[in-house]
């Protein structure tokens, strides 16, 4: 993996070339000087005007509370996705109610001056609405959290780590059959994680590289210094940023079940 502007004496060594990226994104954005609307649809039918709703449809909950964490479904995704346009969310849409999208939702309470609890309430919403679009299909699903890609056919025998570029996605393959999938990160568009097929040919559960001084816990190298790792700044800031052209995993029990199941020898196909 090479890196611009280091020599190439400085990548020589697979155990030196790691994967963390530092960029950092502030959440910004701006109310703009649109009013609010005084009434405002909301997903599945539900409407934020009293006494009003379509019909055959629920009303919005006595309690204000639109969603809240631990919650899911399609109206969560739209929130995410809305959130994301404004600058407040980097991750999925997923469709749960992650601790992401709790700090996300209470980010975008505090600096318009609502109570930050972190919960999406009517006002939330229609403040969240007045300032978004309607997101497309692209935006709800296809920008990361969406199902797993199907397999590349590479991956249909052996044991094998499937990663799919466009689902972000890696699914653990034994005999053509999926055992577990995980959400995953890749490289920047000056540092890209290679494509086609490779091996895991070294497994480092402790990893820290010496060339960023990034750890990489659980570390499984297919191609050079390119490893599928932890990620703590893929767990934390979601799809903000990118790596040195490693596979980031944001799950730590996931990859650790993964790092524990996985062999020197194993196939690892990476596909658009």
């Amino acid at each position: 993996m090479r890196i611009p502007g280091r020599p190439a004496a400085a990548l020589a060594s697979a155990a030196a070339l790691a994967a963390l990226c530092g960029c950092t994104v502030q959440p910004t954005d701006a109310d703009g000087k649109r009013g609010l609307p005084v009434h405002v649809q909301l997903p599945s039918g539900r409407s934020t005007q009293p006494g009003r709703t379509a019909p055959g449809t629920p009303a919005t909950p006595a309690s204000g509370i639109l969603w809240s964490r631990g919650d899911s479904g399609p109206g969560v995704r739209e929130l995410q996705a809305r959130l994301r346009q404004v600058e407040w969310l980097f991750d999925g849409p997923t469709g749960s109610y992650d601790d992401l999208t709790e700090r996300a939702v209470k980010g975008f309470q505090g600096k318009r001056g609502l109570p930050p609890t972190g919960e999406t309430d009517a006002v939330t919403w229609r403040r969240l609405l007045a300032m978004t679009r309607p997101p497309g299909k692209w935006e709800l699903y296809l920008m990361g959290g969406q199902p797993a890609a199907a397999p590349d056919p590479r991956c249909l025998t052996g044991r094998v780590l499937c990663i799919s570029k466009t689902s972000r996605t890696l699914r653990w393959m034994v005999g053509g059959r999926t055992l577990s999938t995980v959400a995953v990160r890749f490289g920047t568009q000056y540092s890209p994680t290679r494509e086609g097929v490779f091996h895991i040919y070294w497994k480092s559960r402790h990893h820290v590289s010496t060339l960023y001084d990034s750890p990489m816990p659980y570390a499984m190298f297919f191609s050079g210094g390119q490893a599928v790792h932890f990620s703590y700044d893929f767990a934390a800031r979601g799809y903000a940023g990118g790596s040195h052209g490693c596979v980031n995993v944001r799950d730590e029990a996931a990859i650790a079940a993964l790092f524990a199941q996985a062999r020197i020898g194993d196939k690892v196909v990476v596909y658009r």
